[in-house]
């Protein structure tokens, strides 16, 4: 079965708000915590640190499986996490206005915290489920795809207050009920009367608009009842990525295609991008000029290539990577590079493997044509044949390209012979936009740097 979208509304609910603070507010509590224990002041330093630390872990993790999984993500990326803090403290030199006692003890002590705060949170929700009865009790008109996602997902959450009983159409989809595990109670003429025997307080509509006739005739059936009725629109029509719920002037709108940078994402990753490529920059400038020479010296030609690629919105932006082949007329057609490409110098054959030759793109990211994470940028040739031949290839430029990508680091780098793989590359740039979060961002960062240390075979 599908995965529901991603409806995002201008305010969190309490519940998804509660979720996603746990780990940034513990994370800040702890440090306060262990300042306070080694009598250190709480001064702007730490005021600093722990604006930082909420933008750096928001939103945080959840236990949606067993502790031990949810441990084991919680470490993960609190190892992404505090790397990166390290790495901005040094290249900041700001790391040694911290006693080393604190920053240690808090190293070790906040993803303890967390586990056990979210342990003892997820215990006193179950509690409450278990005594509360003021569960909203909620139907669902129409067995299909969407009504499934819908009901699985509202009664797996622990901390939602509506609890759907069961399905209501004329014809069952059977593999729907088995997966959601909830009965088909009636037909769509019975809604009513159970709603009044059975105290039903949320009535959720799966139908397509085709089936406008029994939705009209549904509503003036529920007229005599007092639950509240809400459509669920059937946005698996569409491709999503973001989709958002709005309202302009007073009229509600359904963003289906949006980009994730917009308003503070957006401010979140460009300051993301400029703080962790000045860093970057700063400590890799031997390795640059190291590469710089190298290249000078395995043939004739200039030490950077520059290349048009599409950027956002689809502009063209001038690309920079350390030159890896002989200098070559360019062609109409950019022709991807293969294995054993005679075009390609032997140094460049290493910097390609090593992803080395992609490092001066962080002088990109300063300017803002790219983001360090983001879809890789595609010669303006191959984008030209691959937007026609690809259903929403051209997506993907709603944001930045990307210095690295998720696509990358999930096998899908260098060349693609068939449409079939750089099909597979865009299902994960657009599997990206919709699931983006500065965590993925980091994650996919120290993904990287390990793809680089082990090198590419899909790198020519």
């Amino acid at each position: 079965m599908a995965s529901l979208p991603i409806i995002t509304q201008g305010n969190l609910s309490i519940t998804a708000l509660l979720k996603h603070v746990i780990e940034p507010l513990v994370a800040v509590m702890t440090l306060v915590a262990v300042a306070t224990f080694y009598g250190d002041s709480l001064n702007l330093k730490y005021t600093i640190l722990s604006l930082l630390i909420l933008v750096i872990t928001y939103p945080g993790e959840w236990i949606t499986s067993s502790v031990p999984r949810f441990a084991r993500r919680l470490l993960s990326s609190w190892l992404i996490i505090v790397t990166l803090l390290f790495l901005l403290g040094y290249g900041t030199q700001t790391l040694k206005y911290f006693p080393e006692e604190v920053v240690f003890t808090w190293v070790l002590l906040t993803p303890l915290m967390v586990l056990i705060f979210s342990i003892v949170i997820k215990m006193i929700v179950g509690s409450i489920q278990l005594i509360k009865a003021g569960n909203k009790k909620a139907i669902v008109i129409g067995v299909n795809e969407l009504a499934g996602n819908f009901a699985s997902r509202v009664n797996a959450d622990d901390l939602s207050m509506i609890e759907v009983v069961g399905f209501f159409d004329n014809q069952a989809a059977l593999p729907v009920l088995r997966e959601s595990e909830l009965p088909l109670l009636g037909e769509m003429s019975d809604v009513a009367a159970y709603c009044k025997d059975n105290k039903i307080d949320h009535v959720y509509i799966a139908l397509p608009m085709a089936s406008q006739p029994r939705i009209l005739q549904l509503l003036d059936d529920l007229r005599d009842t007092t639950v509240s009725i809400y459509f669920l629109p059937d946005l698996f029509l569409y491709d999503m990525i973001q989709a958002r719920i709005d309202s302009i002037n007073g009229v509600p709108v359904v963003g289906v295609c949006e980009s994730p940078f917009i308003g503070v994402n957006g401010i979140i990753k460009r300051i993301s991008d400029i703080l962790l490529s000045s860093i970057i920059l700063i400590l890799i400038s031997p390795v640059l000029l190291a590469l710089a020479i190298g290249v000078k010296l395995s043939s004739p030609g200039p030490v950077l290539f520059k290349q048009y690629r599409y950027g956002v919105d689809g502009n063209k932006i001038l690309v920079y990577k350390f030159r890896s082949m002989r200098v070559h007329k360019e062609a109409s057609f950019v022709k991807q590079a293969t294995k054993d490409d005679d075009r390609i110098t032997r140094f460049g054959h290493f910097i390609r493997k090593t992803s080395l030759d992609e490092l001066p793109q962080f002088i990109n990211v300063l300017q803002g044509r790219m983001s360090i994470v983001g879809p890789r940028p595609h010669a303006v040739s191959h984008n030209e044949e691959y937007r026609k031949l690809i259903k929403g290839y051209m997506v993907r430029h709603m944001v930045k390209p990307g210095v690295t990508g998720w696509a990358q680091v999930n096998g899908f780098r260098g060349e693609t012979q068939t449409l079939d793989k750089m099909e597979s590359r865009i299902r994960y740039d657009l599997d990206y936009l919709r699931h983006w979060s500065l965590y993925l961002d980091l994650w996919i960062i120290f993904r990287t740097v390990i793809v680089v240390f082990k090198g590419d075979e899909n790198a020519y």
